[in-house]
């Protein structure tokens, strides 16, 4: 593979790592229209397995950062990710069997839809010594079910779907909610990864491009993250309404 190929690739995963971090869920949306528009790769069932793998990762790091802060609600997020794990193969498997053009349609909905959730001012009021109970189980499986199956379908890491849902299903606060998602994001994007490279639909070198990537990325938006603490809501807002942009390009495309 060009050299050319793998640094346009490194680039957009220190692009979305940097957005990650800076802005939590959402980021990882732009990986597959990244690998598809400015990479070059023209399946669109490979760019879409390639990033989920590469999410996969990247929300693993982040998970074991944030577990060691404390901030991981561990059973309740257990139970989340296992409900969701099934719907992470079934979206996949059904992701297969769209036609590449239809699914980036859709895909570029789903970019729409993501951006308004983040449009949407996040309240972080909730119970921080919360404990999972019987009556939540009932909540979390069918909500990490359906959250699942989206972040299969799309191959997407489903944080903007986790995080709301684990705040419903259990009361907890928006920082809890933030960092116990990201083991939902971990198993889903493995889930889907590894259904699309057993149909030979992950492009090595690209994952590991955007791996290496992302972690820069990461490192970047460190210092930048104190600078953004009292403008969040503005940076986000662009962030959102760039993700639209984004998409109704594709849609026009």
């Amino acid at each position: 593979m060009a050299m050319e190929t793998l640094l346009l690739a490194g680039l957009g995963g220190a692009l979305i790592g940097l957005l990650l971090t800076l802005f939590g869920g959402g980021g990882s949306v732009l990986a597959t229209p990244w690998l598809i528009y400015v990479v070059g790769l023209t399946d669109t069932h490979a760019a879409i397995g390639t990033s989920a793998a590469a999410v996969a990762v990247n929300a693993s790091i982040g998970l074991a950062a944030q577990s060691r802060a404390g901030r991981v609600k561990w059973p309740c997020a257990i139970t989340f990710g296992i409900a969701g794990l099934a719907g992470a193969l079934v979206g996949a498997q059904l992701a297969k069997q769209v036609d590449g053009d239809a699914l980036l349609m859709w895909f570029a909905i789903a970019m729409i839809a993501i951006a308004g959730s983040m449009l949407i001012p996040k309240k972080s009021d909730g119970d921080p010594a919360v404990r999972l109970t019987p009556p939540m189980v009932l909540k979390l499986a069918p909500i990490g079910l359906i959250a699942g199956l989206a972040a299969g379908f799309f191959g997407i890491g489903g944080g903007f779907l986790i995080a709301p849902g684990l705040m419903a299903s259990t009361g907890m606060t928006l920082a809890n909610a933030g960092a116990s998602s990201l083991v939902s994001v971990s198993l889903f994007g493995g889930a889907t990864s590894l259904s699309y490279a057993a149909s030979g639909q992950l492009i090595w070198p690209l994952f590991g491009a955007l791996v290496v990537g992302g972690a820069g990325g990461t490192l970047a938006a460190l210092p930048l993250a104190k600078l953004l603490e009292k403008r969040t809501a503005i940076a986000r807002t662009i962030f959102a309404l760039m993700v639209i942009t984004v998409a109704i390009f594709i849609l026009l495309d």
